[in-house]
């Protein structure tokens, strides 16, 4: 790809967050003509802590995304991480801590599966986290019997559930949004000031370029996929916290991190996105599912208007990467 394809390509992510920021807002709006106490500064609050998951999975998928990538087995970790929490735990509060040290380690083994896989296999992302979506999954009911056991106890739910109350001209803060707040901030660290972003870029970009370069490309697409993981098992915490302990807690979460990013400006088979860029998709797509939801649309419905939205997601990136080539032609 010539030096103009790939700056063409990157200017259209600033332009989509803008789109999408203003999507967010109309979305919003929408939202509070039909509910208005959404305008409180409480329920503010409430929803950025309901979409703090996915805005950590869409963080995490975006690192993957960057190298030209799919990481389709986040969903199937977060599961894991709710079920195998509870079951780890034991109902014993005191178990909270390791277990939660556990729960990471399995994260970071998996990551490093599906990186290893992709990178020295040659096995196609999309096929390989497939193959762990179905693996993982299919081990998480098979460890729990099928079915949910025990629960999460206080201190593994605080993060997702507890609230500080009181707070100045907010009412509450609910703990996941500072902590969402530092995780994306550390992510926009990451990919946009250091070296080990710009490698990202450049994989995503031209993987034989940056071999030739000196990027290690095996390495950076690993970790691409460790940190994937791990996001995915934080996401996992975030979500038990309000969630509780459920077989389809992390259904679906996997395509609608990725549905976030492209959203947000993201270039599917790598290349050009921003942290930014995946926050925003996150909270637009958040706020679409919530006022579905309010509109009281059949279940059915609703699953169909998502599956709708994440085509449209994904073609809308196809038709992105098309007018970057051509201008970059």
């Amino acid at each position: 790809m010539s030096a103009r394809a790939a700056s063409a390509r990157r200017r259209l992510a600033p332009r989509q967050v803008h789109v999408s920021l203003l999507v967010l807002l109309a979305l919003y709006a929408a939202i509070v003509v039909i509910q208005p106490s959404y305008l409180e500064p409480a329920s503010v609050m409430n929803f950025l802590r309901r979409t703090a998951p996915l805005v950590v999975l869409a963080c995490g998928q975006l690192t993957v995304l960057l190298t030209g990538g799919f990481d389709l087995s986040m969903g199937s970790l977060v599961t894991l991480t709710v079920l195998g929490g509870s079951i780890l735990i034991g109902n014993d509060p005191a178990r909270t801590w390791w277990a939660i040290g556990v729960l990471y380690l399995i994260g970071l083994a998996t990551g490093l599966a599906n990186g290893l896989v992709v990178s020295r296999l040659r096995v196609p992302s999309i096929i390989a986290t497939l193959g762990t979506l179905l693996a993982v999954r299919g081990g998480a009911l098979l460890w729990s019997g099928g079915s949910p056991r025990g629960y999460l106890p206080e201190n593994f739910r605080f993060f997702g559930r507890f609230m500080w109350r009181g707070v100045p001209a907010l009412g509450i803060l609910p703990v996941a949004v500072p902590i969402v707040a530092v995780i994306a901030l550390l992510f926009a660290w990451l990919v946009h000031r250091t070296v080990f972003g710009k490698q990202l870029l450049a994989v995503g970009d031209n993987p034989r370029a940056a071999l030739l370069a000196g990027v290690r490309v095996g390495a950076v697409r690993v970790a691409a996929f460790v940190i994937s993981a791990l996001a995915a098992v934080t996401g996992g915490i975030l979500l038990g916290g309000f969630a509780g302990v459920s077989n389809d807690v992390g259904q679906g979460l996997e395509l609608q991190a990725i549905a976030a990013c492209v959203i947000g400006g993201t270039q599917l088979m790598g290349g050009g996105g921003t942290v930014l860029g995946a926050v925003a998709g996150a909270l637009t797509l958040f706020a679409l599912f919530t006022l579905l939801n309010l509109l009281g649309l059949p279940e059915p419905l609703r699953v169909a208007i998502q599956g709708a939205i994440l085509i449209a997601a994904m073609a809308l990136g196809s038709l992105r990467r098309g007018v970057a080539a051509n201008e970059g032609s």
